[in-house]
């Protein structure tokens, strides 16, 4: 990405300092595999692929939109990100785990079937879901997306799929304007727009009310989530007001499903979230909840890790 661009590597650079604090030295640490190429059609037309590979620039970067770019290296990132998700979900399906989370960039529930935009080149979450549905011969696969950004892409992608339920919690308006109410799909598709300013309480009231009901119903053989940390109120391209604990909440909330409908299988994938210290507390309340069933004390960006980080930049 150009200098300044929210979606940098630095999001990744800033979680390795986070996972490798003493507090997650339990946790299994998996280096992601490359994924084919070819599972990129399950999800997008071969002319998407296509336009994508010519704009791949031979050095440096190069523009999709004014939102958008790719590097010459673009391809291997998303291939890495997409080889996790799916080493993650064998590993879950296979009960080695019960869960996983993916910290993978570039982000995808922006990517629509025959359209890069929003950061996201190719839709990972919706590429997942398909190749563990086939691989698997599951009949329902859920997803969860609880970014500040509503992911067009992955409700354009399955709209009128019914065996892949997609809902969605965001502020609106906001980037992208899609994920009103009225968009259900074939009853698939669950929308809980959020006014711009709601706190932790008025997130917990629409999942109450209509997403986790929803999900419920749909009873699913496996859950994804989308995983932006992007409605904390700390993040600079949205106005939610979220705290870490609201995220750990919602994690908590989905795995009550997941335990009584899909043996915990859930696997989690990396979206937004640009406030480095905000994404970093937000991860650690998500993970520490996916592996001990609570938030834990608080994580400290600001004194764990932003030190160790400005030393490594000066450096």
């Amino acid at each position: 990405m150009p200098k300044g661009h929210p979606e940098s590597p630095d999001r990744l650079h800033y979680l390795d300092h986070l996972f490798a604090h003493e507090r997650f030295a339990e946790f299994e640490k998996r280096e992601a595999k490359y994924a084919d190429l070819g599972l990129v059609e399950l999800a997008h037309s071969k002319e998407h692929i296509q336009f994508v590979k010519s704009r791949r620039p031979v050095e440096s970067i190069a523009e999709i939109d004014g939102d958008t770019f790719i590097a010459a290296t673009s391809f291997e990132a998303v291939m890495s990100g997409i080889g996790g998700a799916l080493d993650a979900v064998e590993s879950v399906m296979n009960g080695h785990h019960q869960n996983g989370f993916c910290a993978i960039r570039p982000p995808g529930h922006h990517a629509e079937h025959d359209r890069p935009m929003g950061f996201c080149l190719f839709n990972t979450i919706a590429i997942t879901a398909l190749w563990a549905r086939e691989h698997y011969g599951l009949e329902r696969v859920a997803i969860v997306d609880f970014d500040v950004h509503h992911g067009n892409g992955t409700q354009d992608i399955f709209y009128n799929d019914r065996n892949i339920f997609y809902a969605s919690s965001h502020e609106m308006p906001l980037f992208p304007g899609t994920g009103l109410k009225r968009e259900t799909g074939e009853g698939n598709i669950c929308n809980a727009p959020l006014t711009e300013g709601s706190d932790g309480a008025m997130m917990r009231e629409a999942y109450m009310d209509r997403i986790l009901p929803a999900l419920d119903r749909f009873n699913p053989d496996l859950i994804l989530l989308s995983a932006g940390f992007d409605a904390d109120s700390r993040d600079p391209l949205a106005s939610l007001r979220w705290e870490p604990r609201d995220f750990a909440w919602v994690t908590g909330k989905i795995m009550d499903i997941a335990d009584r409908r899909c043996d915990n299988k859930i696997v989690s994938l990396l979206e937004g979230g640009y406030h480095l210290n905000a994404l970093a507390e937000g991860v650690a309340a998500h993970i520490n909840m996916l592996e001990h069933g609570e938030m834990g004390a608080p994580f400290d960006a600001t004194k764990e890790i932003e030190g160790i980080w400005r030393e490594r930049e000066q450096a």
